[in-house]
């Protein structure tokens, strides 16, 4: 059954627990990737061993997002929401107290597979509680929390590993998800969704774990593995592509699938995925290579970096709630093309990050794009739901957050390896200048050994700064490819067919044509 909107103080406690797990759970996503080194060598383990740390909870939580609308329906959207939140703290404390890295694997795993259901049950959770005309804001709220909580992740991941135990990365989730789920369950409990036995798609089931799996496998550990050169990779790449691709097969003829597929008739729902999925995908990536960029390269700490990426959260807050009040009278299409324009303006800015620049000019691309930001997950979000009715929410949030949680892994892989490649190219480019015979170099040798460096070190430091440079031109060169990118994607958002009804606000109005 559906009820109907909350108001006043109840829609308030309501908006601030959704948000509340929504942020805990964005953030140890985040927050766990500055402290791998700290909690590996805690645990007597390599670096490398540590990353298992990330890719473990990356995998169980990308298999267990598409499967929450199929789950919600034999549930109810409330009873999963609260249990995969109570799950969640459980297993943070868990992580917590772990003895040794198998064990905080294990826990890993678990809380990925708890997490799951989190982000698009509060997201489907949050537009019931909100009429029509507001959902928009609804949207905006939610959205701002998602953008909000991977800058916060860095700085306060730092600042836990320089001062505290690594454990505080997982036990600060204890008293923000038992304040969501106290609050959660008082407000929400009275507004179970409604149950419809489904039998269990035991071979879509197992096809989606074991594709999904493969997959997440696949991009975690492709960069560490050299990609194709390694069997691993290839082998996992086989499993993935066949086991996804007869997942479709299957789940498009199946009466009860575990991902409904056929979602992705509906126009406006494949456009806005499409668009979420790629604009993430370059967006996120960026969000990894910057602090990578600073760090290696100009030698910032890890706090001080996420400090530099901090200013991108400040205009959200301010523009998120104009835009969400909006949003019913705008054409949804005309803000996400200024998101588009202005996010490929802020990534040819940083075509021009040199190892000489300043603090500033880090920070001043960042504190503009917050308006490319503040306009892309709340339209684009609205632009996908458009239309479909309220039982498909959960299923059409589910797969939406799942392409986009692939996409931001994707991104992350292929910005990463490509950084690395293209230096390596610039490298030998640029070192083919340096010669003995060379009056530049017997010029820098000549300096560099009159203040009192050695050969060998005057070489060393010549090879050190060949690598910064071939770093950054590198670097450079992804900003300007994904700025073109972007431009691109606003031909793409034109294709989305107005009006773009509330979700769940009536029957489907659009399949595709």
């Amino acid at each position: 059954m559906s009820h109907p909107p909350l108001a006043g103080t109840q829609r308030f406690w309501v908006t601030l627990a959704l948000s509340l797990a929504v942020f805990m759970q964005v953030l140890d996503t985040t927050i766990a990737n500055v402290a791998i080194p700290t909690i590996a060598g805690n645990l007597g383990a390599s670096a490398s061993q540590g990353t298992w740390v990330i890719t473990s909870f990356a995998v169980a939580n990308a298999i267990a997002i598409p499967v929450t609308g199929w789950l919600a329906k034999r549930l109810g959207e409330v009873k999963l929401f609260l249990l995969s939140t109570a799950g969640f703290v459980i297993t943070s404390w868990l992580c917590g107290i772990a003895p040794n890295l198998e064990m905080l694997i294990l826990f890993r795993v678990l809380q990925g597979a708890l997490a799951g259901p989190m982000i698009p049950l509060s997201q489907s959770l949050l537009l019931a509680a909100y009429p029509d005309e507001k959902k928009g804001m609804a949207l905006a709220l939610w959205s701002m929390t998602v953008i909000v909580a991977p800058i916060f992740g860095p700085i306060l991941g730092g600042w836990i590993s320089d001062n505290w135990h690594w454990s505080w990365i997982f036990f600060i989730n204890i008293p923000i998800g038992v304040v969501a789920l106290a609050i959660s369950w008082k407000e929400l409990r009275h507004r179970e969704t409604t149950i419809t036995p489904q039998p269990i798609d035991r071979i879509g089931l197992m096809l989606l774990v074991i594709g999904v799996g493969a997959l997440q496998l696949m991009l975690d550990r492709g960069k560490e593995l050299d990609w194709f050169s390694s069997g691993e990779i290839i082998a996992l790449t086989l499993v993935a592509v066949i086991a996804l691709a007869y997942l479709v097969v299957w789940e498009k003829h199946n009466d009860h699938p575990v991902i409904d597929i056929s979602l992705f008739r509906h126009r406006n729902f494949s456009v806005g995925v499409l668009c979420l999925s790629v604009g993430f995908m370059l967006y996120f990536g960026s969000v990894v290579l910057m602090p990578l960029l600073l760090q290696t390269q100009i030698g910032y700490t890890a706090t001080q970096a996420g400090l530099a990426m901090a200013p991108i959260g400040i205009l959200p807050v301010i523009l998120s709630p104009i835009i969400g009040k909006n949003a019913h009278r705008l054409d949804l299409r005309w803000i996400v093309t200024v998101s588009f324009l202005v996010f490929a303006l802020c990534f040819y800015w940083r075509t021009t990050f040199n190892p000489q620049m300043d603090f500033a000019w880090v920070v001043w691309p960042q504190l503009i794009q917050g308006i490319a930001v503040a306009g892309f997950f709340m339209p684009l979000t609205m632009i996908s739901l458009a239309g479909l009715r309220a039982d498909q929410i959960a299923s059409a949030s589910s797969l939406s957050n799942f392409m986009r949680t692939l996409s931001g892994s994707i991104g992350t892989s292929l910005i990463t390896t490509t950084w690395e490649r293209r230096e390596a190219v610039h490298h030998v480019t640029l070192s083919s200048d340096i010669s003995s015979y060379s009056l530049n170099t017997s010029t820098a040798l000549a300096q560099m050994q009159s203040a009192g460096l050695s050969q060998p070190q005057a070489m060393a430091l010549i090879a050190q700064d060949i690598t910064r440079q071939g770093f950054f031109i590198s670097a450079n060169e992804i900003f300007w490819l994904t700025s073109i990118l972007f431009v691109a994607l606003t031909l793409l958002v034109w294709l989305a067919k107005p009006p773009f009804k509330p979700a769940g606000g009536g029957a489907v109005v659009d399949a595709g044509h």
